[in-house]
């Protein structure tokens, strides 16, 4: 079985360095970026499983950063992952029950949980 992919984007270095090796150590190949300008930029189309996606982020939100990748892959898989609980009943209103958006996660994570929901929605 292929090595899943997975995507991490959050301007907050020390989260994405902590996510993406969370999920390298079970086996994920992951990437992560600090700046969504540039993860767009260097977004290739059907070469991820899921993205990671901070709701909120300087330069462009993550809702924004999901609809301009959703352009260049319409088969893309997306979790939203934030600390700010307002954000939630955002999401719900824009995106549930859009099949493609497989979750809500609340910042701070543990690394088995996170892990445990990856495998669940990459399965």
């Amino acid at each position: 079985m292929a090595t899943k992919k997975i995507l991490i984007v959050d301007d907050e270095p020390d989260i994405t360095l902590t996510l993406r090796k969370g999920l390298e150590l079970s086996g994920y190949d992951v990437h992560s970026f600090n700046d969504p300008l540039a993860a767009l930029s260097s977004y290739k189309p059907d070469i991820y499983d899921l993205l990671v996606i901070d709701i909120r982020m300087p330069n462009m939100t993550g809702f924004e950063l999901y609809r301009k990748i959703k352009e260049l892959d319409s088969r893309v898989r997306v979790c939203f992952i934030t600390a700010f609980e307002t954000y939630y009943e955002k999401f719900k209103q824009e995106f549930f029950p859009l099949e493609e958006i497989k979750g809500f996660i609340r910042k701070p994570i543990q690394i088995e949980d996170l892990v445990r929901f990856v495998n669940t929605v990459t399965k």
